[in-house]
């Protein structure tokens, strides 16, 4: 066995072990490229296989034709006669032939696909490797700064990007600083798999929070919804289903030492845990804790709660620069009016008088853009338009215009 190719065959099993390359991939890759390389050097129109012993590794080039009773294409057939017993017409015959160079061409085709295939290789690993860990925490030491984007050094030298509009203002690293970080995204690029990071995303709170509350992990309390000013406050509504557990009382822990782990990954990050509950109005009550909330009145339609505190708690409840109000907006998916108790009749007939505005300009406008001819220019309804509602529309629209 020639020493070149059983060096070759060990470097190969050696590096399929290290970086845990398939052994097998890297004999086919190393096939498709001598392969390749015959053919650039000898010829494209050739029909030609290349093999590499599994136990040897040897290597063979074989010109493969079709055994066939009249040759019309001597390059990609062979007569019956020629090719002689056992071989049958449509058998395949393969005829070894490796020109004398081609040794020094075989050698150097062999480490760039080595070389090329490691690298590939090790790009599938990271991106495989970071996927698995989207929308989790991954630890790391930064390493450079680039257009205010931070690069962070992962475990096994991986690198990730902390883009500046995932970086909290508020927070200042330097390099070799250690930084805790939520996975954002893992994507391809033709550098190699990017993995994306963020300290401002909600995602970075829940995660931390699951790691400091067993509870929280294990499933017997929720998380329902997460809204978060990064770096100043977070609003996180939890819940359980067992009535034993207290689901805020678990993500406080005792002296609210958990909390407050929490709030220390986030480098002092003020943390509001409420009770989630069903009934939205009470839901939107907790949400505005610290405030105490007199009443709430829904207007579905607009996605609209008309919130009244007492007069003391409106500054509280609206929060500095409107943060609470904002948070609790966000967390429950409603718009929130505040207003205090002693304005509360003003406050709720100005938007009544709102409301009602609106929607007649609108449907004015609906109606005089979409539906000119169903009342004025045809005889029969619109199909699949209600005939009253129609004859409504017209008078409104007349009495808007003036002309009723």
């Amino acid at each position: 066995m020639p020493e070149t190719q059983e060096r070759l065959l060990d470097t190969l099993a050696a590096i399929a072990k290290e970086r845990n390359i398939s052994f097998e991939m890297l004999l086919e890759a190393l096939e498709a490229a001598l392969l390749t390389a015959y053919k650039r050097h000898y010829g494209a129109d050739a029909n030609a296989l290349v093999n590499v012993d599994r136990k040897t590794g040897e290597y063979r080039v074989y010109h493969r034709r079709t055994v066939v009773e009249e040759v019309t294409d001597p390059k990609l057939e062979i007569s019956v006669a020629e090719a002689k017993e056992p071989y049958q017409p449509g058998d395949f015959f393969d005829e070894e032939v490796i020109p004398k160079e081609f040794g020094r061409i075989a050698a150097q085709t062999a480490k760039q696909v080595i070389v090329q295939r490691i690298r590939e290789a090790e790009r599938d690993t990271v991106f495989h490797k970071y996927s698995k860990k989207l929308n989790d925490i991954v630890v790391g030491k930064v390493q450079r700064f680039e257009q205010r984007n931070m690069f962070v050094e992962l475990e096994g030298r991986d690198e990730a990007i902390l883009p500046y509009s995932e970086q909290v203002p508020t927070e200042v690293f330097r390099i070799n600083d250690t930084v805790r970080a939520y996975v954002l995204d893992v994507r391809k690029s033709p550098k190699g798999p990017q993995v994306v990071l963020s300290r401002a995303s909600e995602g970075l709170v829940q995660r931390l929070i699951e790691l400091e509350v067993p509870e929280v992990a294990d499933g017997l309390v929720e998380i329902m919804a997460i809204a978060r000013d990064a770096g100043s406050r977070s609003k996180v509504a939890v819940r359980t289903h067992r009535p034993e557990i207290d689901p805020i009382g678990a993500c406080l822990g005792p002296k609210s030492s958990r909390i407050a782990n929490v709030s220390d990954h986030l480098r002092g990050e003020k943390i509001d845990v409420i009770r989630f509950d069903s009934d939205v109005r009470v839901f939107i009550m907790n949400a505005l804790a610290p405030a105490k909330v007199v009443e709430v009145e829904l207007f579905e339609d607009d996605g609209v709660a008309l919130v009244i505190v007492p007069d003391y708690q409106l500054s509280l409840a609206i929060g500095r620069e409107g943060q609470n109000v904002r948070l609790a907006a966000r967390m429950c998916g409603w718009r929130l009016d505040i207003a205090a108790e002693s304005e509360a009749e003003a406050a709720r007939e100005r938007y009544m008088a709102e409301r009602s505005e609106t929607p007649a300009q609108d449907a004015a406008e609906v109606f005089e853009e979409q539906l000119p001819e169903a009342v004025e220019g045809q005889e029969a309804p619109v199909e699949g338009v209600d005939a009253e509602l129609i004859a409504k529309l017209e008078a409104f629209r007349r009495e808007r215009l003036g002309d009723a």
